[in-house]
């Protein structure tokens, strides 16, 4: 019993040592290509047009990155199955542990948990390092290229209220202090039908005890016609705005460059202003659906590399990239058909996943035969 748990362990870390080092190959590679498809350019405007300093740019590279290798982990996943694969069918390796009586799919298992690692990581990067190297680059373009002030306040902030699907309310708000709790310049503009109704101005209100009051303020009635007509000042009146300072401030952020908790919460905060979050909750799926494409590709990967008997790492690069494009199309497409109401959310993100899951399950089985 011994001996032939030996034998597996032994078999696993020979399947591991063959997987390993080309899964940094295609980390390598794939993150060069995306580099240089895209980074490299906005990198050399920086430096060309914009002559910024090149220290900066650096920084501005390395923030960037982490964003760039959570994207490459499944397409290297995809890249180390292949080419592992291919060398053990290629030197007739399958072919010896097929003859001694082991299964593809004991072959397969470290591959298949070594995957599951990459997608659990791949997760852990999105919600925790990502987000965060997003932001301070983020804080470079403004603060050190665009050469903006840090500031306290946020300014021209607009918030938009939805009924039914139809837009209902339009909150603008010149200055914000979030720390304070105070708010300069609002105009409020409140629709039926599409159509302007009424207006309401103030010139600063405030945060007291879980409520917005408005100060020394108008409100004006605007007639089918389009004429505006004064109706009554205002020394102080409650404004029915359901966030706080600071859930005004995350309400005005971009919601891609959240974490999967932070996107949660902002989609709560769209709910009570009853916007439409179809394709927020599609955004929120996607971002845990799309670590675990490291699996179901490598599933895939898997297969074609037991397939091959003669083909080198190009025809391997070449197989992913065709692999990946088609995995990414499909998740496009499907991504389209959720945020337009046609598919639910969650089919939407995870069908590409279950798509290839279910390819990648007939070809391990074809290949076990």
């Amino acid at each position: 019993m011994a001996e032939f748990r030996l034998k597996f362990r032994l078999l696993d870390k020979f399947i591991i040592t063959e997987f390993y080092p080309t899964f940094v190959f295609g980390v390598m590679v794939f993150t060069v290509l995306l580099v240089a498809g895209d980074l490299l350019f906005d990198i050399a405007d920086l430096l060309i047009q914009s002559r910024v300093p090149f220290s900066i740019v650096i920084r501005l590279f390395v923030y960037r990155l982490p964003g760039v290798i959570v994207l490459t982990l499944p397409m290297a996943a995809l890249l180390a199955t292949i080419l592992s694969f291919g060398k053990l069918a290629t030197q007739s390796e399958l072919t010896a542990l097929r003859a001694s009586g082991i299964s593809f799919y004991r072959i397969l298992r470290p591959v298949f948990l070594a995957s599951i690692l990459i997608g659990g990581f791949a997760l852990l990067l999105n919600e925790t390092l990502v987000p965060l190297a997003d932001r301070a680059a983020d804080n470079i373009m403004r603060y050190e290229v665009a050469r903006q002030k840090p500031s306290l306040l946020k300014e021209q902030m607009f918030l938009k209220e939805e009924r039914d699907g139809a837009l209902s309310r339009v909150i603008y708000i010149g200055k914000l202090f979030p720390q304070e709790g105070n708010m300069d310049d609002v105009l409020i503009q409140e629709f039926e039908s599409g159509e302007i109704t009424r207006i309401l101005t103030a010139k600063n209100g405030d945060w007291k005890e879980g409520q917005w009051w408005l100060y020394n303020g108008q409100v004006f009635n605007v007639t089918k016609e389009g004429f505006v007509e004064p109706l009554f000042s205002f020394e102080k009146q409650q404004l029915s705005l359901p966030l706080s300072p600071s859930q005004v401030v995350t309400s005005s952020q971009d919601p891609k460059k959240m974490s999967a908790f932070e996107l949660y919460n902002y989609i709560k905060l769209m709910n009570v202003q009853g916007s439409d979050v179809n394709s927020l909750w599609v955004l929120l799926h996607l971002r845990l659906a799309v670590p675990w494409a490291s699996v179901v590709l490598a599933l895939v990967g898997a297969s074609v590399g037991a397939g091959t008997r003669r083909s080198g790492s190009g025809m391997g690069i070449g197989v992913s990239i065709l692999l990946v494009f088609a995995y990414y199309v499909f998740m496009s497409f499907c991504r389209s058909l959720g945020q337009g109401g046609y598919i639910p959310p969650l089919l939407a993100a995870w069908m590409p996943n279950l798509i290839f899951l279910v390819c990648g399950a007939f070809m391990v089985k074809g290949a076990n035969r």
